[in-house]
């Protein structure tokens, strides 16, 4: 399978790494927290205490991989990889319900992708408040059921440098495939966050930024990068402001107490943030360009929040094209 993968994205001409599924087979699956899809006056997807209205996924292509592949020859995408919903990570409930909905959510998504195995892939999704499954489910579902990668968010009640992750990114490593880090929003089945993101839909609009500069900076900042050289790790949205931030970031690095010898040293904060890996959906050109400005230009991947109310709604696939060689090298393809 790996090896039919592999053939399927190195002939691809438009890769999208920023694909998510709702699958109808993990509705209950986290028991009382869901997830639950209804409809009253319009859908409504409730998560634990949090509630998303008006977003179609029964009978979208967030669901249904018929509709989603006419919805990708429409807009021109050649391959996905699927990837969970960040409203269902799950990362703060109890270990043992988070460990059935994850081997539930990646035992469907695998029978989704195998449905159009030309067109779909996928990467897994990770109980993260329990390390040892976490590993062992990242095996799983690598060696027995194909995927690309894994997926976790920005929070799961441990910072990304805590020493406590190791095995887990050499986990990682040794498997060979790449760790994309996407947020959710705070306080779904954890946290509340700032009060201040529960209106206009802040914590996804801006929220959502804040985690992803928090990252990147904690990958950073936090050495993870220099105790994991190995280590491919890819940020959506273009890592939140980092292209905005990327002055700021850097002089921390040089000046404030905390920087290591090694960190304040010249090049070394360029060079760690020229490891990380990041997808282009970051909404206009301008924000692009000042990303590829600072981050490292073989290193970016395209995505689209497919079937999300940011999608781009034209035809991708020029815009796509120049990034397919970067995703087919994050992606392990053969001959990329």
């Amino acid at each position: 399978m790996i090896e039919v993968l592999a053939i399927q994205i190195t002939t691809a001409e438009t890769i999208d790494v920023h694909a998510h599924a709702v699958l109808e087979e993990t509705m209950g699956a986290a028991g009382q927290h869901g997830p639950e899809l209804s409809f009253d006056d319009s859908p409504r997807f409730r998560v634990a205490d949090y509630e998303l209205n008006g977003v179609k996924y029964r009978g979208s292509p967030f669901m249904d991989p018929e509709l989603r592949i006419k919805a990708m020859d429409k807009a021109g995408i050649d391959f996905q990889i699927l990837s969970p919903n960040p409203l269902t990570y799950f990362h703060f409930i109890d270990s043992d319900q988070a460990q059935i909905f994850a081997r539930t959510h990646n035992d469907a998504l695998a029978g989704a992708v195998t449905q159009h195995p030309e067109r779909l892939a996928a990467f897994a999704t990770l109980p993260m408040q329990d390390l040892g499954f976490a590993v062992e489910e990242l095996d799983r579902a690598i060696n027995e059921l194909g995927f690309l990668g894994a997926y976790i968010g920005t929070d799961f009640g441990m910072q990304l440098n805590d020493e406590r992750l190791d095995p887990f990114y050499e986990k990682l490593i040794a498997l060979d495939v790449p760790l994309f880090i996407h947020p959710a929003p705070a306080g779904i089945d954890g946290p509340s966050g700032d009060a201040n993101l529960k209106q206009f839909d802040l914590d996804i609009i801006v929220g959502f930024a804040a985690q992803e500069t928090i990252a990147v900076c904690t990958l950073i900042y936090g050495g993870v990068l220099q105790r994991h050289p190995e280590l491919d790790i890819c940020l959506s949205h273009g890592g939140g402001a980092t292209g905005y931030a990327y002055g700021r970031m850097k002089m921390a690095a040089q000046k404030r107490p905390w920087a290591s010898a090694e960190l304040r040293a010249d090049g070394t904060f360029d060079e760690l943030l020229h490891r990380l890996w990041f997808d282009t959906h970051v909404h206009a050109g301008d924000s692009l360009e000042l990303l590829k400005k600072n981050v490292n230009n073989e290193r970016l991947v395209f995505g689209t929040n497919f079937a999300g109310w940011d999608q781009q709604d034209y035809n991708v696939r020029d815009e796509a094209k120049p990034y397919t060689k970067n995703a087919q090298l994050l992606l392990r393809a053969a001959g990329a």
